[in-house]
C-alpha cells in the first residue's frame, strides 16, 4: 500500500481528533464530539494496519478483538462514579505501552548494530527503518526512547496509585517517605546521569536502572499528593500519559502518534492548568507533587451539626423563590441525579428558580458532575460554574448541597492553615438557609473538618442522597 495513503488517512484522522476535542468542550456538542473521535480512530487503526509494513494480521485481529471486548465490558459495567480511575488505570496502560516501545527500539538499536559488525541484514520494518538511519539519527532515536521510557515510567505507577486513591485501596491522605522532596530530586538528577551515560554508549543497564528510578517517582510524587487535589492529579496524569504516546510516535516514526499524543499532553497540561488556578494552586507545585497537605494546626470547628428532616426540608422549599443547588461526589456514589433531576422539575412547575451551581473541581474528575445533569436530562441553561452563580448566593433563598464537601467549604477563606487554604469555593453559607445531603458526621474522601455544617443557618439531611431525595418528592407534588 502507497504511503502517501497511509498520510492522508493519518491527516483525515487527526482532523477528527481535533474535532473531537474541541467539541467535548460544551455539553450539547460533547455527544457529536465523541463519534468524532470513534471515527476517527478506526481509521488509524485502518490506516496503519494496511499501510507499509503491513503484516501479522491473525495477531493484529486477535489483539483488536481482545481490545474490544474488554473495552465494551467496561463501557457495560463501569458506573459513572468509577470513571475517574477507570481514567487513571488507562493512563497508566499508555505508560507502560511507551516503556515497552522504547525498550523495544533500544533492543531493536542493539540488533541493528549487531548485524552490521557480522555482515548481516536484518528484517522487519522497524528494523529496516533503523538501519537506514545515520548516527546522528540514532542518536536522535536514543533520546526519544529515553523520554519515552522515563515519562511512561513514571505514568505508570503515578497513575496506579491514582487509581488506588480514587477507589480507596490506598489511603488518600497526603504521604512522603523521609526526605521528602529531595528523594524525588535525587531520583530525577540521577535519571538524567544514566541518562547521559546511555547516550554515552555505557549499555541498556542504564535504561533498567532510569526505568526503576522513574517507576519510584511516579510512585512517590502520587503519594505525596492528598485526596481533595486528586482531580488536578488526574488530569495531570492525562497530560503525562499524552507525552508519553507523543515519544513514542518519534520512536516509531508515525505521524499520527505524535500529533495525538501531542493534543492529549497540551490539552491536559491546559486543563490542569485552569483547575489550578480554580483551586488557588501553583501550576509547578502540582508538577512536583508539592501539595496535599496542611500547612499548620487548623482552626477548631465550634458548635454542632443540627439535622432536619424531609418535612422540613420540603417545607423551606414551598416557602423558597429562589434555589440553588450543589452537587458533588456524593450524588454520584448514590446514583441520585435522576432525582435530582425530578425535585428540580417539580419546583420549576410551581414557578421557583432552581440552578445549579459547578464548581471547576466538583467530583472527581473534570465535568464529572456536569455529565451527570446532562445524564439526568437537566437543561443546561440553569447548570452555571461557580464565577456565574458565586454573588448570587446572599440572593438566594435555599442552598441544597448534595455530597460536596471541599467545594463549599468556607476554611478555604478562613483559616490559612487548612489544606485548601485560598482555593476559590462556593461561597453557599451565604444564602439564607442551606440543607446539607450526607450519609453522616464524618469529614469524607479528603478528611478536612468543614465549617459549614455547624453554621446557624446550616441543616443536616442524613440519610442516602438518592434515598433522602426520593422521600423528600414525596412531600413535594
Amino acid at each position: 500500500m502507497d504511503y502517501g495513503f497511509t498520510i492522508a488517512a493519518y491527516a483525515v484522522a487527526a482532523v477528527l481528533f481535533i474535532l473531537s476535542l474541541g467539541g467535548l468542550s460544551g455539553q450539547e456538542s460533547a455527544k457529536r464530539a465523541v463519534w468524532y473521535g470513534i471515527v476517527g480512530m478506526a481509521i488509524a487503526v485502518l490506516a496503519t494496519l494496511i499501510g507499509p509494513g503491513q503484516g501479522l494480521w491473525l495477531a493484529s485481529l486477535v489483539l483488536i478483538a481482545l481490545g474490544a471486548a474488554v473495552g465494551y465490558q467496561l463501557a457495560t459495567r463501569v458506573e459513572m462514579t468509577q470513571m475517574p480511575e477507570l481514567v487513571a488505570i488507562m493512563h497508566s496502560l499508555v505508560g507502560l505501552a511507551a516503556v515497552f516501545v522504547g525498550f523495544n527500539a533500544d533492543m531493536t538499536i542493539n540488533l541493528v548494530d549487531a548485524a552490521k559488525a557480522a555482515g548481516e541484514t536484518v528484517e522487519g520494518s522497524f528494523a529496516t527503518l533503523v538501519a537506514k538511519k545515520t548516527n546522528v539519527e540514532i542518536n536522535i532515536l536514543k533520546v526519544e526512547l529515553v523520554l519515552g521510557i522515563w515519562i511512561g515510567a513514571v505514568t505508570f505507577t503515578g497513575s496506579l496509585i491514582a487509581y488506588g486513591k480514587l477507589a480507596g485501596k490506598v489511603d488518600s491522605a497526603a504521604k512522603k517517605l523521609p526526605g521528602g522532596h529531595m528523594l524525588n530530586a535525587s531520583a530525577a538528577a540521577l535519571s538524567l546521569l544514566l541518562a547521559f551515560a546511555y547516550l554515552g554508549d555505557a549499555g541498556s543497564w542504564t535504561l533498567v536502572l532510569l526505568t526503576l528510578l522513574a517507576l519510584f517517582i511516579g510512585y512517590h510524587l502520587i503519594m505525596g499528593i492528598g485526596g481533595a487535589d486528586m482531580p488536578v492529579v488526574v488530569s495531570m496524569l492525562n497530560s503525562y500519559s499524552g507525552w508519553a504516546a507523543a515519544a513514542i510516535g518519534f520512536s516509531l516514526g508515525n505521524d499520527l502518534l505524535i500529533v495525538v499524543g501531542a493534543l492529549v499532553g497540551s490539552s491536559g497540561a491546559i486543563l490542569s492548568y485552569i483547575m489550578c488556578k480554580a483551586m488557588n494552586r501553583s501550576f509547578i507545585s502540582v508538577i512536583l507533587g508539592g501539595f496535599g497537605g496542611a500547612q499548620g494546626e487548623q482552626m477548631a470547628v465550634e458548635g454542632e451539626q443540627v439535622a432536619i428532616d424531609a418535612d422540613g426540608v420540603a417545607t423551606a422549599l414551598e416557602e423558597a423563590d429562589s434555589v440553588v443547588i450543589v452537587p458533588g461526589y456524593g450524588m454520584a456514589v448514590a446514583q441520585a441525579q435522576s432525582n435530582v433531576a425530578e425535585l428540580t422539575r417539580r419546583l420549576r412547575a410551581k414557578g421557583k428558580e432552581v440552578r445549579f451551581a459547578i464548581h471547576p473541581v466538583a467530583g472527581r474528575l473534570p465535568g464529572h458532575m456536569n455529565v451527570l445533569l446532562a445524564e439526568a436530562k437537566v437543561p443546561y441553561d440553569i447548570v452555571l460554574e461557580m464565577e456565574e452563580i458565586n454573588d448570587d448566593f446572599p440572593d438566594t433563598d435555599v442552598v441544597i448541597v448534595i455530597g460536596s464537601n471541599d467545594i463549599v467549604n468556607p476554611a478555604a477563606q478562613e483559616d490559612p492553615n487548612s489544606p485548601i487554604a485560598g482555593m476559590p469555593v462556593l461561597e453557599v453559607w451565604k444564602a439564607k438557609q442551606v440543607f446539607v445531603s450526607k450519609r453522616g458526621q464524618g469529614t469524607g474522601y479528603s478528611g478536612i473538618e468543614n465549617p459549614l455544617f455547624f453554621k446557624d443557618n446550616t441543616r443536616m439531611f442524613y440519610g442516602d442522597a438518592k434515598q433522602s431525595l426520593e422521600t423528600l418528592l414525596q412531600k413535594i407534588s
